[in-house]
């Protein structure tokens, strides 16, 4: 099996979006470039209501990982997401635009184009199978993931623990007893 790959947040440049309303630090595409993607791992920094891009024939998950939450519209019907709230999946070419809440908030997406996947909750200690052939963790607290194949590996806060070959479970445990989620598992046919 090969080693995974950790990504930190605050290793990763930050991109202005167009619109001015935030910033984007893309910790993840696959296949890497200059093939178009159909992975896309990144956290945003919405900083101003305003619409989201359009991604025609991508699958979009969202999460909140910090701040009181978003608003979104999304073909017209509202959708409040907070920190404590499962991750949303939407169609990329939808009309999406953002309210933020109460401040700007952090927010963690995964994109998928041609491939099925999923983001989910990681809940503290229990155990995981991933049910494609990549998969990770986006850590929201500092902790320890075990693959059941490898030995477990130290996970900082706010960094992607990215397996290039999903092992056939993997568990996640806090350093500290976070009040919301530790973390997001992801994976990707």
């Amino acid at each position: 099996m090969t080693a995974p790959r950790l990504i930190r947040l605050q290793d990763t440049p930050s991109a202005p979006w167009r619109n001015g309303g935030g910033t984007t630090r893309e910790l993840l595409a696959w296949p890497a470039p200059p093939a178009a993607w159909q992975l896309r791992v990144s956290v945003a920094e919405i900083a101003a209501d305003g619409p989201f891009s359009a991604f025609p024939g991508v699958q979009r998950w969202f999460a909140v990982l910090k701040g009181a939450g978003v608003e979104l519209s999304i073909d017209g019907r509202a959708r409040r997401v907070s920190r404590e709230d499962e991750p949303l999946c939407f169609a990329g070419d939808a009309a999406a635009s953002c309210r933020l809440v109460d401040g700007p908030t952090l927010d963690l997406n995964l994109m998928l184009r041609g491939v099925p996947g999923r983001l989910l909750p990681a809940v503290d200690g229990e155990r995981w199978q991933p049910r494609s052939a990549q998969c990770g963790l986006f850590s929201a607290v500092a902790g320890r993931c075990d693959a059941a194949a490898t030995n477990a590996v130290e996970v900082p806060a706010y960094a992607l623990l990215w397996f290039q070959q999903a092992p056939a479970s993997l568990a996640f445990e806090a350093s500290q007893r976070p009040a919301v989620a530790t973390g997001w598992w992801l994976e990707a046919a």
